[in-house]
């Protein structure tokens, strides 16, 4: 529906309390973006890379003679993970997996932020003089479209009217 309107809008009016007639002016820039869904993180075990180890720190004999330290390597994005906040081995791999998909999923929205800002910056240019869309002159009852050439009454484009 807005996909026309990306750009600068200037809104030119003269204010009821000006006492002067002076002209004031507003920039208006307009982005459309696509809205974002959550995705759920899937990992596939072929995908990790496991390895055990003796975890470190005080936890007297069990802690000394047992791997249960976990090292994990996921493979298509290199993040890694140790965990060894458990006695189990088994506990360790289950709150490894959860600390890698919460990391995964966190750059992936990263990346997808740093798209959408970009497609964003490409949509609304600098907001300088040279950049508007439309220009919208309430004083006199004009609006012009700078890329397309055509002119409404002011009225009517409050309305809808275009």
């Amino acid at each position: 529906m807005f996909e026309g309107e990306t750009g600068g809008h200037r809104f030119q009016r003269v204010p009821p309390n000006e006492k002067r007639g002076r002209v004031h002016s507003s920039t208006i820039t307009v982005a459309v973006l696509p809205e974002v869904t959550e995705s759920e993180v899937v990992i596939h075990e072929r995908d990790l890379d496991w390895d055990t180890c003796r975890a470190s720190g005080s936890g007297g004999q069990h802690l000394q003679k047992t791997d249960s330290a976990v090292h994990m390597l996921h493979v298509p994005t290199g993040i890694r993970v140790r965990c060894q906040s458990e006695r189990s081995q088994h506990a360790n791999r289950v709150i490894a997996l959860q600390i890698l998909r919460a990391r995964i999923l966190e750059k992936r929205e990263s990346e997808a932020g740093a798209a959408r800002a970009q497609m964003r910056r490409q949509q609304i240019g600098s907001g300088m003089r040279g950049d508007k869309r439309r220009t919208i002159r309430v004083q006199d009852d004009s609006v012009q479209d700078h890329e397309t050439g055509r002119t409404w009454r002011y009225k009517d484009y409050v309305r809808g009217n275009w």
